[in-house]
């Protein structure tokens, strides 16, 4: 885990730090305006010109990876200059307060809509939903609402004689054991078994019991890119209602793969079509193709999501419902949100996303016939796969491949699996839109490049894999 921000180290004072500004720092004069830099951490006695402060921070910042190339987030990189005018523009908006930014609650609500209708709410005029700063409130937002709707049934067992828990596969991405941490829900967490890396649905139903809040299911696994099979955990729900009379609601984690299944996997049913699933949430930063942060929570319905726990705001005779963690936070990326749907559309979402899918194929495939590398998946669902060394290579490692490309300015991230498959240590690749198939092609020849020298070491190199792990939601 990476620590927290702390104070700067003995090495890091002031004494051993007197650097003096680049002369064409100055305003005007270039010697008349040299002086010693300013403190990192603490504020200096006095301002800066603009144009000193800028040239400061920007100088630093070149130090940071070039993101495009930064083959590990889901995160998009990428947008059209139009795009990047309009979240300026839109930069100094709260978008906590809907009576004096009406246009951009409206924006808002209008993303709600057509979310709901992409995902089929039985009536999308009728589903409510908001936006958030990511998937990750997203997510806590749906497991309160799962949470509250339990205790309010179980009223007379709560919280005196009954825990809840949330039934999901260990894959999920960290946010949901943060809202089990913070909200005190017991995880129950299926492991992965052999060549099943995901939740499956007999697990999930056998997990359940008269304290289970909800199942999560995952459309489109951080780990390897594959997508949980949501209706057959709702057909295994469906049964085991039937049978114990227990009824278990699914919260369906879209973070990814909410944003690619309705444009190209349409008859992949997932989504409120299932009765089961009461909330979905998605990363409008991921697929939803904008810059961080902006992510989106509906719910099928008002009865989905409890009365007491929605803030309500009246503005231009509408009524909003806004439900979030965080109170003051930037319109610019709803607005954002909103320009890159009235943009596309759903041919123009297709045609992206069809494109990240057909990339990721394609670089796929070619790792393969490198024979150095054995696929667990093929870009086929999300645009994402993962892979490993192929079982006779010995000389070097997953983290060995991740290490040497860092240094042509790839970052591919390497880790190990979770309980049962610590043992398997991969690779994996996310392409999104903004990675060409041109960049694909320079990535396979710098791979091509490194495998020889690779194919020469004695041995892995790499001696602690917990350190080596790198981040990899």
């Amino acid at each position: 885990m990476a620590p927290l921000h702390k104070g700067p180290d003995a090495a890091d004072s002031e004494s051993f730090r007197r650097l003096a500004l680049n002369p064409f720092y100055g305003e005007a004069d270039p010697v008349g305006g040299m002086t010693e830099a300013p403190p990192r951490h603490r504020l200096p006695d006095g301002p800066l010109p603009p144009a000193s402060a800028y040239q400061l921070v920007h100088d630093e910042l070149m130090l940071d990876g070039n993101s495009r190339l930064n083959l590990a987030t889901f995160v998009t990189t990428w947008m059209e200059p139009q795009a990047g005018v309009l979240m300026a523009e839109c930069s100094d908006k709260n978008m906590i307060d809907k009576d004096e930014y009406p246009r951009t609650a409206e924006l808002e609500r209008r993303c709600v809509a057509m979310l709901a209708d992409l995902w089929h709410a039985p009536d999308p005029a009728a589903a409510v939903g908001c936006s958030t700063t990511g998937s990750s409130e997203a997510c806590m937002l749906a497991g309160m609402a799962l949470k509250r709707r339990w205790a309010k049934r179980n009223a007379d067992r709560y919280p005196a004689a009954a825990r809840p828990n949330l039934i999901m596969g260990v894959n999920v991405q960290v946010c949901w054991e943060k809202f089990c941490d913070f909200w005190e829900v017991e995880p129950r967490l299926v492991p992965m078994e052999g060549d099943r890396y995901h939740l499956d649905a007999a697990s999930a139903a056998a997990l359940c019991d008269e304290n289970t809040i909800g199942v999560v299911a995952v459309l489109g696994s951080t780990f390897d890119g594959s997508y949980e099979p949501v209706a057959e955990i709702c057909a295994a729900l469906d049964e085991l209602r039937d049978r114990t009379g227990l009824d278990v609601p699914v919260h369906v984690d879209g973070a990814s793969g909410g944003m690619v299944a309705p444009f190209l996997d349409e008859d992949l049913v997932w989504d409120f079509r299932l009765p089961r699933v009461s909330s979905i949430n998605t990363s409008g930063h991921k697929y939803g193709l904008v810059y961080p942060g902006v992510g989106w929570a509906l719910w099928r319905s008002t009865e989905e999501l409890p009365e007491e726990l929605v803030f309500r705001v009246n503005y231009l005779g509408g009524d909003m419902p806004t439900f979030a963690l965080n109170f003051s936070r930037p319109g610019a990326q709803v607005v954002a949100q909103y320009y890159t749907f009235l943009r596309l559309g759903r041919e123009g979402y297709r045609a992206v996303q069809q494109t990240s899918r057909d990339v990721a194929r394609g670089l796929a495939e070619r790792i393969e016939a490198m024979g150095d590398f054995r696929l667990l998946t093929r870009g086929d669902q999300l645009p994402v796969f993962a892979f490993t060394t192929a079982p006779d290579v010995t000389a070097y490692d997953v983290f060995d491949v991740s290490r040497r490309l860092r240094e042509r300015g790839w970052l591919v991230p390497a880790y190990t699996f979770p309980a049962h498959r610590e043992d398997l240590s991969v690779l994996r690749i996310v392409c999104r839109n903004g990675f060409s198939a041109d960049l694909a092609g320079l990535l396979v020849e710098d791979l091509n490049r490194l495998l020889p020298e690779l194919r020469r070491q004695p041995r892995p190199f790499t001696h602690d894999k917990d350190a080596a792990t790198s981040f990899h939601h």
